[in-house]
C-alpha cells in the first residue's frame, strides 16, 4: 500500500476510533503491532521477548493517551516514542541487574595487584575527567557491553549523536593515558 493512502487509512481508523468503533481499534491495531514490535526488537537488540513486553506496555500507555491525541497525523511519532520509552525503562532495569550481580560477586578483601590498582585508577580518573555525555555514552557502551542501539535509547539521542560521544570520548581518554590503542 502507498504510504499516502497507508496515513490515510491509519486518519480514518484513529477518526473511527475516537468515535467509539471497536472494529476499527482491533484493525489498527493490527496494522501497528509488527511496526511497533519491530521497532522495540531493534532498540532491545533483538530480543523478542522484551520486545513484546515492552510494546505490550506501551499499547496500555497508546490506548489511555489516545483520546488526548490532538493530530492523528502525530500518531505514528507519538507511538513509537513511547515504545522507545518502554525500551528505555527495560534497558535501565537490565543495567541496574548487572551493576548489582557486578557489585555482588566482588568480594571485600579482593585488592588488584599495584601495577593494576594504579592503571584502574587512572582509567576511572580519566572517565571522570569526561564530559557528562560522552562519560554516559563510554560508560554504557564499554563497562555495560551495551549495543549504540541500547545506549541510544538509554539516553534519548540518535544512534548518530552516541557514535559521536563515543569517537570524542575515546580520543580525550587516549591523550589521557598516552596511549595508542
Amino acid at each position: 500500500m502507498p504510504v499516502n493512502a497507508s496515513r490515510v487509512l491509519d486518519e480514518y481508523l484513529l477518526a473511527s476510533i475516537h468515535a467509539g468503533d471497536r472494529k476499527a481499534f482491533e484493525l489498527f491495531a493490527r496494522r501497528w503491532q509488527k511496526k511497533l514490535l519491530g521497532h522495540a526488537w531493534r532498540l532491545l537488540g533483538g530480543d523478542v521477548e522484551a520486545a513484546r513486553d515492552a510494546v505490550q506496555e506501551g499499547w496500555i500507555e497508546i490506548v489511555n493517551g489516545l483520546s488526548r491525541l490532538r493530530d492523528d497525523r502525530a500518531f505514528p511519532a507519538w507511538a513509537f516514542r513511547i515504545v522507545s520509552r518502554r525500551c528505555a525503562r527495560q534497558i535501565g532495569a537490565a543495567v541496574r541487574e548487572r551493576q548489582l550481580a557486578a557489585e555482588s560477586t566482588i568480594a571485600p578483601g579482593d585488592q588488584s595487584s599495584p601495577e593494576t590498582a594504579s592503571d584502574d585508577e587512572r582509567l576511572r580518573a580519566a572517565v571522570r575527567a569526561l564530559p557528562k555525555d560522552q562519560r554516559a555514552a563510554i560508560a554504557l557502551f564499554h563497562f555495560e557491553d551495551m549495543s549504540i542501539a541500547e545506549v541510544a535509547v538509554a539516553l534519548d539521542v540518535p544512534a548518530g549523536t552516541v557514535k559521536t560521544r563515543l569517537m570524542h570520548a575515546r580520543r580525550k581518554l587516549r591523550d589521557a593515558l598516552g596511549g595508542d590503542e
